[in-house]
């Protein structure tokens, strides 16, 4: 079993964020959401999460809907990683990893071996093993999300949600970071707006625009030039060869009406 959204929507101030969206990720599997600004992959995956209940639809995990887990239970299960954390202390690095084990301990019991263990672990996959004792505020923005990926591996969860993870990192700590998280032995939704990496780390990809899904699919199928000018307003290129699905842009696409120059 696995987390599941069936017909989910949420609205705010009488509009709709997320439309009627269905997500049945296949267990151990990575599942990118795509889609410009304001599409609603972050409200999307907040409801994944339970931070918010859905205005209609039901979001599951193992078939029981969310709000019958308790957020203990829940957070042994499900590990989230948001665009931005902020704190108004200065952690160590384990420190702020070593959260991720806060519910695998019993109220106020001190951090076990085994926890520092984890901890290690999640800090070595992440390559933060040489930053455990150096204050997080000291960090570079990537740094710093490299430690929240390690917090959210370190709780050993079954589901992993991650809200644009590649923000902040250089190309390769993009590229150790995704391959990371496909490798893991986790199902995970990855929102992302580089097309690029969605189709060279993602098994499925979802589309969503103003909110409803428009595509989804293996990204070899998903990403057409055709999504692509109708979604984002990017005239592209879509090349798949031996090395997999490439997207070449050209710039923006023409709107209704008007002629592109040749000049």
């Amino acid at each position: 079993m696995t987390l599941r959204a069936q017909d989910v929507s949420w609205a705010t101030g009488g509009r709709l964020i997320v439309d009627d969206v269905s997500l049945r990720p296949a267990a151990g599997s990575t599942v990118g959401l795509l889609g410009p600004n304001g599409s609603g992959k972050s409200t999307l995956l907040r409801l994944l999460a339970g931070v918010r209940g859905p205005s209609a639809g039901v979001v599951t995990l193992d078939d029981e809907p969310l709000s019958a887990w308790s957020r203990r239970a829940l957070a042994r299960r499900v590990g989230v990683v948001e665009q931005e954390v902020a704190t108004d202390t200065d952690p160590l690095v384990r420190d702020v990893i070593d959260l991720g084990r806060i519910p695998h301990r019993r109220p106020w019991a001190p951090r076990t071996a085994g926890d520092d263990a984890v901890v290690r672990r999640a800090a070595r996959a992440t390559g933060l093993l040489d930053r455990l004792d150096r204050a997080y505020a000291s960090l570079s923005g990537g740094e710093r999300q490299r430690v929240q990926i390690a917090r959210a591996l370190a709780q050993e969860p079954t589901e992993l949600l991650l809200d644009e993870p590649t923000n902040h990192l250089d190309v390769r700590h993009q590229l150790e970071l995704l391959a990371l998280v496909r490798d893991a032995p986790v199902t995970t939704v990855v929102a992302l707006h580089d097309l690029n990496l969605a189709a060279a780390f993602c098994d499925t990809v979802v589309v969503l625009a103003e909110g409803r899904v428009v595509a989804a699919g293996p990204p070899v199928d998903v990403l057409t030039a055709g999504l692509i000018a109708e979604v984002y307003g990017v005239d592209a290129e879509v090349v798949t060869d031996e090395h997999g699905t490439h997207v070449r842009y050209r710039g923006a696409a023409p709107r209704p009406g008007v002629v592109r120059s040749n000049a």
